[in-house]
């Protein structure tokens, strides 16, 4: 798999459609702060996360997170009612340009199986709904037998 190199136009579009935060990681630099020195850090930040895709090695440093605990509803007393989230570096730009490189590969040497609902841009997780339905539809309407296995995955990703 060869990754295509990133211009610094590239990597600035990215810095520039962040979400303006003043939350921050360990780095203690938040978004807003990046968005402000974009011109200035842009030439660096584009060699550095072009190095990083050309040698295969993710910068350490941005792998540390700050776990956080946010509240949900209900009683804040109880730890159940609070889910983790990860404050990464404000430098995630190295993420999203390998997300993009990631996707923009997928995409062009068809990866992706049309069953790959969730996550994809265009696609909606709803669409599985229509498809399993009119499927459903379809099989009753043969009069074939119909059956499913539903899963019901309570806080799977907490």
């Amino acid at each position: 798999m060869v990754f295509k190199t990133f211009s610094t136009k590239v990597i600035t579009s990215i810095i520039k459609s962040l979400k303006t935060k003043n939350s921050h990681g360990y780095d203690e630099i938040c978004i807003k702060l990046l968005k402000i020195i974009a011109t200035y850090i842009c030439s660096p930040l584009t060699y550095i996360c072009n190095k990083s895709i050309l040698s295969g090695i993710f910068p350490d440093h941005l792998m540390f997170s700050i776990l956080q605990p946010i509240s949900r509803t209900g009683d804040k007393l109880k730890s159940t009612n609070y889910r983790p989230i990860s404050l990464l570096t404000s430098f995630s730009v190295f993420e999203k340009a390998l997300y993009m490189g990631l996707t923009e590969h997928f995409y062009s040497n068809k990866l992706l199986v049309g069953n790959q609902f969730g996550f994809r841009k265009g696609i909606a997780t709803e669409d599985v709904i229509f498809k399993l339905t009119n499927e459903i539809l379809n099989a009753l309407n043969n009069k074939t037998m119909v059956g499913s296995v539903f899963c019901f995955l309570e806080k799977a990703f907490d």
